[in-house]
């Protein structure tokens, strides 16, 4: 959870949204969205903006922290691939096995480069290792 961070130690700007939480980091974003949302392109549109912003043309990770169980619309996926071509890792912290076997079926239609971990502490030194 974010919980796991110290997050004092590190500079970040929190973005509350409908979906759920953004915690913009210099070079990549943690997402923490809400129980039993239905991720898709038009309700992520507005913290697709924040994050757009955010890293303007600048190459960032995207680490989706699944504490919540949720889901993502997979026929907006091609679109949530062209909306982000800086987007250089994108790590997903599982929490249960349910989660981890929605990240294999989501992998067929993501093209970035994607990794599952169990913590987010892990998810972020694979970005910060990615990205470096």
């Amino acid at each position: 959870m974010i919980n796991e961070l110290n997050l004092k130690s590190k500079k970040y700007r929190v973005y509350k949204s409908e979906i759920g939480d953004l915690y913009l980091f210099d070079n990549y974003v943690i997402t923490n969205f809400n129980e039993g949302v239905d991720l898709n392109y038009a309700n992520f549109y507005e913290a697709g903006l924040e994050i757009r912003n955010h890293f303007m043309d600048k190459p960032f990770g995207y680490i989706a922290n699944r504490n919540n169980s949720y889901s993502i619309n997979l026929h907006d996926v091609t679109i949530f691939n062209k909306a982000f071509p800086n987007l250089k890792a994108y790590a997903i912290v599982t929490y249960n096995t349910l989660t981890e076997r929605v990240f294999e079926i989501e992998n067929h239609f993501f093209t970035s480069n994607r990794q599952a971990f169990k913590n987010i502490i892990d998810a972020i030194a694979w970005v910060e290792e990615i990205l470096s």
